[in-house]
């Protein structure tokens, strides 16, 4: 028996890959959106496994066709998989790429294509040629399917690049936007306001899109041009008057930019994308009677209903790809530029394409349409990333947390333990939401530059504001890099906020103080975890000295945990859901920021790193200045500092980020890039006819 294993594989491998190749495709159409609003470690991974190993695993089965020890008459039948292989290798809809850099490898995908359509067709043509008219016309049917779908998915590749992206829009002509969006049947829509939110979305969303890819807005002098801009510029000054409505409409856009990086959405909405479904539908439709009217008798009974379950699933899975495209609202900017006037009005002046609409989202919102139709959810994850410098080092007195650093360290996962451990995230409060869509009053167009940029450099307009001169005070300890003026604010931040709180009785549960918490250590989050959405080089060095200057201070000064820490206390932080960590200082913060503000300003280490002397002095100043609401003035330097990093992003970095459930300065970015739209417009109707 010591080779059974072997000979069951041997006569069982192509079998087993092709329904392995299908069940990972039935994982990815119905858990692939999950992306757009989950970061998830634990539902991202078996999603990331599954669209590894989909091709993989189609590619291996494709190869397995040829080499199968079936008998002449069953390797007949399963050469008759080989299409199904190229159909899965087309992937779902709702997935091409799972990162942003698999868009840049679609000419591997090109190579690919050539090579299993070359692979698949010998297959084809060895073992299904002459067994059989009905058969054959069964294979040559989802032979030309699977070529289809595997072209689609590269074209969806190529068209999610950057520069394809560039190229497209240059060609693009202002007076195609969908500015018609939601004009008519807004009566059908009364009781589903997203639907609304997300026709303004596809009508806006260009501005999205040549943000993304920073192109250059075409200037056009036509009289339809015009109007479109005056349009345009209409609807963004309403959507400021209603900073909600403007919040979830730039959340829309950027998921509409999902669709564009990371699905098929650039090529489905097509005549041809269109094209493709329908022929599809019908072809395995078509492929499935002419299996069941083809004689099976020779066959085994296993493989016949291995194919049963090929066919089944390959029509099951295009109907939910059919209804999803001709029910998505990409339709319906499809429709509304079409140049077929019959079509137009044959779906929307007579309500037909509305209400398909209407009852899919009454499906989507069943209990069988959740687990169908997943891709329902537009919305973010709605959570920000915490990091505190002072809870972290802190932390590390207590020796049980210490010793299980030490284990990580030596496994060489200590990054991943400090992130998971001393980092959190929290549902964005609603204090921080309305600090974020402020920012759409208090940022002016003319505060941005004709590239798009903010004028002013973070956190001077803040700082002046409150008290003018304050800034050239500052100036020397603000930092001359973005990283470095996030430390030493930050570190400042706690001590200006524990003074206050000791002086003063300041009420750490003030919404205001939430706030403040909430972005300096969303802004450390940043820093630490994500330094990429950051402008300016990082600094990773100067965060790891300043760490190692905080451990020296608590050492120095004999600062202990409070009994009662041990393991169990430990896993149950580890392991909690991070949403739910309290945003108030510890005792043990407390106490360290204490021994900061007392420190000595000769202190050697101060020479090697002086962010801690930096934020004594920010903390020393602001207090000698006798600022009267000093919460107020860390509220908006922290809102100019988020604006800034927002804006100063690189483009690509903000466009990753929507993989993986999409991050707060994403949608902070949008907002400022509409205004930069406006300033856009009135220069335009300024200038001399």
């Amino acid at each position: 028996m010591a080779g059974g294993p072997l000979d069951f594989w041997i006569d069982w491998a192509s079998q087993i890959g092709v329904l392995s190749s299908l069940g990972f495709q039935i994982i990815l159409h119905l858990f692939a959106n999950i992306r757009r609003r989950s970061s998830s470690i634990v539902l991202r991974v078996p999603l990331w496994l599954a669209y590894q190993l989909a091709d993989t695993t189609a590619t291996y089965a494709a190869g397995q066709l040829l080499y199968s020890s079936s008998t002449p008459q069953d390797h007949q039948l399963i050469a008759f998989w080989a299409p199904f292989l190229l159909l899965h290798l087309g992937g779902p809809d709702n997935i091409t790429a799972y990162a942003l850099e698999d868009n840049k490898l679609w000419k591997r995908h090109l190579l690919n294509l050539v090579v299993q359509v070359a692979g698949a067709g010998y297959v084809l043509y060895k073992y299904i040629a002459g067994s059989g008219i009905l058969l054959t016309l069964a294979a040559i049917l989802i032979f030309v399917v699977g070529v289809a779908k595997y072209g689609e998915r590269t074209c969806a590749l190529w068209f999610a690049n950057f520069s394809s992206l560039q190229s497209s829009l240059k060609l693009q002509a202002r007076d195609k936007h969908h500015q018609h969006f939601y004009i008519e049947h807004q009566d059908w829509y009364n009781d589903l306001e997203d639907e609304l939110v997300l026709q303004r979305a596809h009508s806006l969303f260009h501005i999205c899109k040549r943000g993304i890819v920073d192109s250059v807005i075409m200037v056009d002098d036509s009289d339809s041009s015009s109007k479109v801009d005056s349009e345009e510029r209409e609807i963004i000054l309403r959507l400021r008057g209603d900073r909600k409505q403007m919040w979830r409409v730039m959340e829309m856009e950027l998921s509409l930019m999902y669709d564009i990086l990371y699905t098929k959405a650039s090529v489905i909405h097509s005549w041809v994308g269109y094209c493709i479904r329908i022929i599809s539908l019908l072809a395995i439709t078509a492929s499935l009677m002419l299996f069941w009217l083809s004689s099976k008798d020779d066959y085994s009974r296993v493989d016949v209903d291995i194919t049963y379950t090929l066919l089944g699933g390959a029509l099951v899975l295009e109907a939910k790809s059919l209804l999803g495209a001709l029910g998505s609202s990409w339709a319906l900017a499809f429709l509304c530029v079409t140049r077929w006037h019959w079509l137009r009005h044959s779906a929307l002046c007579t309500g037909r394409w509305h209400r398909l609409r209407r009852k899919l989202i009454s499906l989507r919102q069943s209990w069988p349409g959740k687990m169908m139709m997943t891709g329902s959810s537009r919305r973010w994850s709605g959570t920000i990333g915490q990091h505190n410098m002072l809870r972290f080092r802190a932390g590390q007195v207590d020796p049980i947390s210490r010793r299980l650093a030490n284990l990580f360290k030596m496994l060489g996962l200590g990054e991943w333990w400090d992130r998971r451990y001393y980092s959190w995230t929290v549902i964005v409060p609603e204090t921080v939401l309305k600090r974020a869509q402020e920012l759409n009053t208090r940022v002016s167009r003319y505060d941005v530059n004709t590239l798009g940029l903010l004028r002013h450099t973070w956190g001077k307009s803040a700082l002046n504001n409150e008290k003018p001169g304050l800034f050239k005070k500052l100036k020397t300890w603000h930092g001359v890099d973005f990283h470095e003026s996030i430390i030493s604010w930050h570190i400042a931040t706690d001590l200006i906020l524990a003074r206050e709180e000791k002086e003063k009785g300041l009420d750490t549960a003030d919404e205001r103080v939430e706030t403040v918490r909430a972005l300096s250590n969303y802004m450390m989050f940043l820093l630490v975890d994500r330094p990429y959405m950051l402008p300016g080089l990082p600094q990773n060095w100067l965060y790891k000295q300043t760490c190692i200057n905080l451990d020296e201070i608590c050492e120095e000064n004999h600062l202990v945990s409070s009994p009662g820490d041990g393991f169990c206390t430990v896993f149950k932080k580890l392991f909690q859901p991070h949403h739910h960590w309290d945003l108030k200082p510890s005792a043990l913060e407390k106490k360290l920021a204490d021994l900061i503000v007392k420190l000595n300003d000769h202190k050697p280490s101060d020479a090697e790193n002086p962010r801690l002397k930096y934020a004594r002095n920010i903390a020393n100043v602001i207090k000698e200045e006798k600022v009267y609401d000093k919460v107020h003035l860390l509220l908006s330097l922290w809102t100019d500092f988020l604006a800034y990093a927002a804006n100063r992003c690189s483009r690509e970095s903000h466009a990753k980020m929507l993989g993986s459930g999409g991050e707060f300065t994403t949608i902070v970015w949008l907002m400022i890039e509409h205004l930069r739209q406006i300033k856009t417009v009135n220069k335009q109707e300024d200038s001399p006819a």
